[in-house]
């Protein structure tokens, strides 16, 4: 199934996008320059990216049943990488010292790279195999122009929102196309 494994290439070009700004605002704090202005697009895209997978690439997989573990470990992961960009959101907010959001940023850059070298070579190739033409679908439109709905925050996420926090179960706000599942 060619088109989805462009799909696949397209979720791993997302993830070097993401990496990308990151690092790129890091070398700046390095170099003592602060522009925030790399790193909140990563994240904003790292958000978006994670709000794509908890729903329009992992539910067809566990539907499969094949990848219940690794997706367990994925969501919770999620959850891990959520609550750190809002670890940051709220540095840059209170002006920390670019020392620790340097640090802060290189922790999410190790927890990005923990997570993608599972992800890409689990869920990505077995999506491949196992998505429908529907799905496929579905995630292809998202990818290309889909916008996470306000709200939303991943299952896992332990901050503003999540269940945590008090929140709905799992942070979820449902995008404006779904319809409940029967």
């Amino acid at each position: 199934m060619t088109e989805t494994r462009t799909l696949a290439a397209a979720l791993e070009r997302e993830h070097r996008d993401i990496d990308g700004g990151i690092e790129e605002y890091t070398a700046a704090l390095e170099a003592e320059r602060d522009d925030p202005a790399p790193l909140l697009r990563s994240m904003s895209g790292l958000r978006r990216h994670i709000y794509l997978e908890e729903t329009f690439l992992f539910p067809p997989l566990k539907e499969a049943g094949t990848l219940t573990m690794p997706l367990m470990v994925m969501v919770r992961e999620h959850g891990g990488l959520w609550d750190a960009m809002d670890a940051i959101e709220k540095q840059l907010a209170d002006a920390v010292d670019a020392e620790t959001r340097l640090a802060a940023c290189r922790d999410l850059l190790a927890l990005l790279d923990r997570h993608n070298s599972k992800e890409e070579p689990i869920i990505y190739a077995k999506a491949d195999d196992i998505l429908s033409a529907e799905a496929t679908g579905e995630l292809a439109t998202f990818l290309a122009d889909g916008v996470m709905p306000e709200g939303w925050v991943c299952e896992k996420a332990g901050g503003a929102g999540g269940p945590a926090a008090g929140g709905a179960p799992g942070g979820r706000v449902a995008p404006p196309w779904a319809s409940p599942r029967g």
